[in-house]
């Protein structure tokens, strides 16, 4: 049932997301289309027989919804369809001049940009709280371990560009990875002072930049509190089952604890619960049996052992506050730097320096929907801001089915004077229908080798 109910919530949050993404980019050269002077015929969000459709407008344009929630369509009047009555000459989509039509074309990536550019606007406004890029576990005999990180290690710079947050310092690692195979870091020590280091993967970097693999491949964690305890609560679980201050806790019920994060998910969902917690004092591992103390009632029920963290946040969280203006600009900057990171990486791919895995098909797509919907709105709305960008740059791709490769079609007629023949349009679409395939076929075996791996 639970897993029954996560493919449910998967399918669901992944539908909406499409429906509201192919909603925004098609509602783009609906209304430029429009303020065109072309004649709408449909519009609709998915493909196939239509489940529900009204007729609006002094065009009387069809608005559905069709069976296939995987994209969407807005057709217009266009001559090489057939006759158009003579009432509509000139409104036809080919009949307009071909500034309106790349207009036209340009305005779905376009308005995807803006959904992005809204949705992290809604989210910076009330502030946001972000964490620093911080070292944690360091793995020994790793590129982090022989480049001299420790745990705590705040990282202030990659090579010559500043990091405030995980985001910008994911980026910059990424991409000076792949540029020669070498991160340049500046950190700021747990312990004081500053150091200058150099992550050296060499040819290893293309490994490094697939799905999951960053961090396990650099030898490092992002920062968290350890699982040392830093205080025993009196007449606790811990202090009954003879816990001190110092020891670290290394698993629970056989699952392996790494940060203080683990202690507390296990924990709060076992109210009550009797288990075997396995700690370090010492240099020496114990295991002991407890039974968890409880607060709370009814579904709020969880879990406590009475323990303390030893590691403080001071430090390594940052509120940033904003006024409207301020996030507005925040929100352009994130969208831009991010659209631009996408650019890049999919151009790697091109080369051959960015791992191919990283393309994702409707399965894995349709986990992150779930899973940030679970989360909350925000995380959710987050997420749609993603993918809105990822969608913008994907149809700007100059492949013919694709609005890019429409545009590229628009401009050789410019140049040319003329329409290109309909044998070269044929051609281009055979060409992009073919690159699309290919393209579905490296997002799929991605999915089924993520599920099955």
């Amino acid at each position: 049932m639970l897993f029954m109910g996560s493919v449910l919530t998967n399918l669901l949050s992944f539908i909406v997301a499409i429906s509201v993404l192919v909603a925004v980019h098609e509602y783009g050269h609906y209304i430029v289309g429009r303020w065109a002077g072309m004649k709408v015929l449909r519009f609709s969000i998915g493909f196939g027989k239509p489940i529900w459709m009204r007729r609006g407008g002094t065009d009387n344009t069809e608005y559905c919804i069709s069976s296939i929630p995987l994209g969407g369509y807005v057709r217009f009047l266009d001559t090489r369809e057939g006759p158009i009555p003579a009432e509509d000459e000139g409104r036809a989509f080919n009949q307009r001049p071909i500034p309106w039509r790349i207009a036209v074309l340009l305005a779905g990536p376009f308005f995807n940009f803006l959904f992005a550019i809204v949705a992290y606007w809604v989210l910076f406004a009330p502030g946001e709280t972000v964490m620093r890029p911080a070292v944690g576990v360091v793995t020994p005999d790793s590129y982090a371990d022989r480049a001299g990180l420790e745990f705590g290690d705040k990282i202030v710079a990659v090579g010559d560009r500043s990091t405030e947050d995980w985001e910008s310092a994911l980026v910059a690692i990424l991409e000076t990875m792949v540029a020669d195979g070498r991160v340049p870091l500046e950190l700021e020590k747990e312990r004081g002072g500053q150091q200058r280091t150099v992550l050296d993967v060499g040819e290893d970097a293309t490994r490094l930049t697939e799905p999951g693999m960053l961090f396990d491949g650099l030898g490092f964690q992002a920062w968290q509190p350890r699982s040392i305890v830093g205080a025993v609560t009196s007449g606790g679980a811990a202090q009954r089952a003879g816990l001190r201050a110092g020891d670290r806790i290394t698993a629970i019920n056989d699952a392996p604890i790494r940060h203080w994060s683990d202690v507390l998910t296990t924990v709060r969902s076992l109210p009550g619960a009797a288990i075997n917690l396995e700690y370090e004092r010492d240099g020496y591992t114990t295991t002991v049996a407890l039974t968890l103390g409880e607060e709370g009632s009814g579904n709020a029920r969880r879990g406590v052992l009475g323990v303390e963290v030893l590691d403080r946040y001071d430090g390594y969280y940052v509120l940033r506050e904003y006024t409207p203006l301020e996030s507005l600009s925040a929100a352009i900057t994130k969208t831009w730097t991010s659209t631009m990171f996408t650019v890049r990486m999919l151009g790697r791919m091109v080369t051959g320096d960015v791992s191919i895995k990283n393309i994702s098909g409707p399965i894995n797509i349709a986990q992150y929907a779930g899973e940030s919907a679970e989360r909350g709105l925000s995380y959710f709305l987050g997420f749609l801001a993603i993918i809105s960008i990822s969608l913008g740059v994907l149809n700007l791709l100059p492949i013919p089915v694709l609005d890019g490769g429409q545009i590229v079609y628009q401009v050789a007629e410019l140049i040319k004077g003329s329409p290109l023949t309909e044998r070269a349009q044929i051609l281009g679409q055979q060409i992009g229908i073919l690159a699309l395939l290919l393209l579905m076929s490296f997002a799929f075996y991605n999915d089924i080798d993520r599920i099955l791996g």
